[in-house]
């Protein structure tokens, strides 16, 4: 795949960039601006270059059309506030606003297109709709940039299209990405443990499949650890369960005992008896899981064990928390598997999505951790030894 140093002098250059602005937002504020400042190395350059950059992004699920919810307005000036520099803003994505913002570009300067989700060839099914679009994005520019990991699984115009109508490049973002899911998945260092959490079995499921056959250790937390338990016959209570994948995973931990592989569970949890901040939250073991109560979070018997696997690892991958982290009496796994990652001397990445917000809100910096992903789904669907789309078309070259 071609870098941006591959594509020669960009000075005075009309350089298309997708980024993954996807942030978190209370309102207009946003909560976690990690996935902008993945994309500052890569924006930093092209201005460097004396690129005129033009960027396409997008943020929350809109159906095609403006909503002012979801207008990417707080993440460009966040981005400026970054770079120390005024970003331009288009009202519009292939409009009027965007022709005339991008026109009025001087060499070195940033302009942030509206989102590109408001425009429904992007999400298109049709492919004759998406490549339309996609046609009017590479019209704006003399190449076009891959820099948001968050979306290179999806089949979409500004990630996928895009790069078959213009002359086209990774980023640095996308580069390190791919860097590090490639060696997690072809040359890890052993011990490898694979940390998993989150609230559903199903999003884990392609991933556990895969990851058993290179992993050495599964570390299952989270509402997902709860149909392994109830897998082997434990009273789970009203905590989350997944009832049609109980064959599935009780045949993965027969898998992994018969490949020599260990697959870590709980071994007590903290229970509530209803879903909120306020408890009252108690530690009890996997066989005493009172039937009107709910497993919020692993408890310190687990987290110690699991912390010590992690510590003694020399390629630790984790995506998903252990808990439910948003709340202080269910945060303390979370809080430990965190802090074993820092401990850890080998490799250590966090997945993306809930797992970097959880790391952030818990206190922790991007560089107490050997990578933190910028694409949940994507790390996932790599892991899971998919091909994605976004990657497949910049190896097909221009």
């Amino acid at each position: 795949m071609k870098s941006v140093q591959d594509l020669g002098d960009l000075q005075g250059k009309r350089v298309l960039i997708r980024c993954d602005f996807n942030v978190p937002l209370d309102g207009v504020t946003i909560t976690d601006d990690g996935r902008i400042r993945a994309a500052l190395p890569t924006l930093t350059a092209l201005r460097d270059a004396g690129a005129k950059v033009i960027v396409l992004a997008h943020l929350g699920r809109p159906k095609g059309a403006p909503e002012a919810k979801y207008s990417i307005a707080p993440a460009a000036q966040r981005l400026g506030e970054l770079i120390g520099s005024t970003v331009k803003v288009a009202t519009d994505v292939v409009g009027d606003s965007a022709a005339a913002t991008v026109a009025g570009l001087a060499d070195g300067e940033i302009a942030v297109l509206e989102n590109v989700r408001f425009e429904p060839g992007e999400t298109s099914k049709v492919e004759a709709e998406r490549v339309a679009l996609a046609e009017k994005f590479a019209a704006m520019a003399d190449v076009f940039v891959s820099d948001g990991f968050g979306v290179v699984h999806r089949k979409q115009a500004s990630v996928y299209d895009v790069a078959k109508s213009a002359p086209a490049a990774m980023g640095s973002l996308v580069k390190k990405e791919v860097d590090v899911l490639r060696q997690l998945t072809v040359t890890p260092e052993r011990p490898y443990v694979v940390v998993l959490g989150g609230a559903k079995v199903a999003d884990k499921l392609a991933v556990i499949d895969n990851l058993l056959k290179t992993a050495d250790t599964l570390v299952i937390g989270g509402g997902m650890a709860y149909t392994f338990l109830k897998a082997q016959g434990k009273e789970i209570g009203n905590s989350l369960l997944d009832a049609e994948k109980l064959d599935v995973v009780a045949d993965y931990v027969v898998q992994a005992a018969a490949a020599g592989k260990q697959i870590l569970l709980p071994t007590d949890v903290v229970v509530a008896p209803a879903f909120g901040p306020d408890g009252p939250a108690t530690v009890v073991g996997i066989d005493d899981i009172p039937a009107d109560q709910m497993g919020l979070d692993i408890g310190p018997e687990t987290a110690k064990a699991y912390a010590d696997a992690i510590r003694g690892a020399k390629t630790v991958f984790w995506n998903g928390p252990m808990g439910v982290f948003e709340m202080e009496l269910f945060a303390g796994g979370t809080l430990a598997v965190a802090q074993a990652l820092t401990e850890c001397e080998g490799l250590t990445v966090v997945g993306g999505g809930d797992s970097a917000a959880a790391v952030r809100q818990l206190g922790f910096s991007d560089d107490q951790f050997g990578h933190i992903s910028t694409g949940g789904g994507a790390s996932l669907e790599y892991l899971e030894g998919k091909e994605l789309p976004g990657i497949a078309v910049l190896d097909e070259g221009n």
